[in-house]
């Protein structure tokens, strides 16, 4: 087991993350909008860079056995900026597939194994602080709801 800490620049990261895959999701929905598109995957590459940091990302990138998929992440991206996001987002697509690609993260995929910790340990941090043993008691006219982390007149 892989022990992560969870630190601001993580949860930013994640969150960038998130957002990047929702503008492109948005992108797509919208008939391949370029703008959406764009902003979609500069936030999934700033986020990934945040999330598991400047040095792995660009190792991850710069192997030599994911030089196939960086390229055509790029060129697919470029394709994008100048005004061609159908065949830009295909490009995308397979180039995000072949780095992404379980044959290429199961070699040296310390970093993705960060990512995904990361992504775990801020859903069960969530579910942590919103998950409460609730006790509704009466006490006179008005209840109390007792939480386990605090209690709140209703």
């Amino acid at each position: 087991m892989v022990s992560f800490e969870l630190n601001d620049t993580k949860k930013i990261g994640i969150g960038l993350t998130g957002f990047g895959v929702f503008f492109s999701f948005l992108g797509i929905i919208f008939f391949f909008d370029k703008g959406l598109l764009a902003m979609g995957n500069i936030l999934f590459i700033a986020g990934l860079m945040l999330t598991i940091g400047l040095k792995s990302t660009m190792l991850f990138f710069a192997k030599p056995k994911n030089y196939k998929g960086t390229i055509s992440f790029g060129v697919g991206f470029f394709l994008l900026l100048i005004g061609w996001p159908f065949f830009g987002m295909i490009l995308e697509a397979y180039g995000f597939i072949v780095l992404f690609s379980s044959s290429s993260l199961a070699e040296a995929s310390n970093s993705w194994v960060d990512f995904s910790a990361a992504c775990r340990d801020i859903v069960l941090y969530w579910l942590q602080r919103k998950a409460c043993t609730c006790v509704i008691t009466n006490s006179g006219d008005k209840y109390l709801l007792a939480c386990a982390t605090n209690a709140k007149k209703i």
